[in-house]
């Protein structure tokens, strides 16, 4: 069996503006723009009227699963250049009284499970923190960066050599931006 041309295509939605400039990709919407670098062999990358079209000739596997990632990417930053991604946490704190608060770019947990030296959590560029009683709010127009901070919040807390069962305490991911948009795209 031979393979195939394999093309992709996305819509550009109004009000978004897209550039391809060898390998960066920029997005620029309504609040922000956004860019990052797209290369691997064998895949293509182009802007033509209003949809952004990816194509390798002859594909083998691992071009396939690239493309399918580029187009992931390329969605999430389509939404991304006039939308929020927010991730909501809450502060469990049920042994000892734990204190939250914010730094310049750093969370900083006092008190965490009795512990004298506070645990520091980053927080990376672009991205918003609000802490409202026992909740935090992470918003940015950058999906991976407003992950990546959620997942520093909830690592800072890891609990290692005691029982999770009981020892619940920590801060923890309850809502991850809803992932309805992505329908609308394709």
């Amino acid at each position: 069996m031979k393979n195939k041309e394999i093309i992709e295509e996305l819509e550009i939605p109004e009000g978004v503006e897209t550039s391809m400039d060898k390998i960066t990709f920029k997005v620029k919407g309504t609040s922000t723009e956004l860019s990052r670098k797209f290369f691997y062999p064998g895949v293509n990358i182009s802007i033509k009227q209003n949809k952004i079209t990816l194509d390798a000739k002859k594909p083998t596997k691992r071009e396939k699963r690239m493309i399918g990632t580029f187009k992931s990417h390329i969605k999430n930053m389509l939404y991304g250049a006039s939308n929020k991604f927010v991730y909501k946490l809450k502060i469990c704190s049920g042994h000892f009284p734990m204190s939250v608060a914010q730094s310049d770019q750093k969370i900083i947990i006092k008190n965490f499970l009795g512990e004298k030296i506070p645990r520091q959590s980053k927080i990376l560029p672009d991205t918003t923190v609000k802490i409202e009683g026992d909740l935090i709010i992470v918003e940015s127009n950058n999906k991976e960066y407003a992950g990546q901070t959620a997942a520093n919040l909830e690592k800072a807390t890891r609990i290692s050599k005691r029982d999770r069962r009981r020892f619940q305490d920590g801060i923890y991911i309850t809502e991850k931006p809803k992932i309805k948009w992505i329908k609308q795209l394709t």
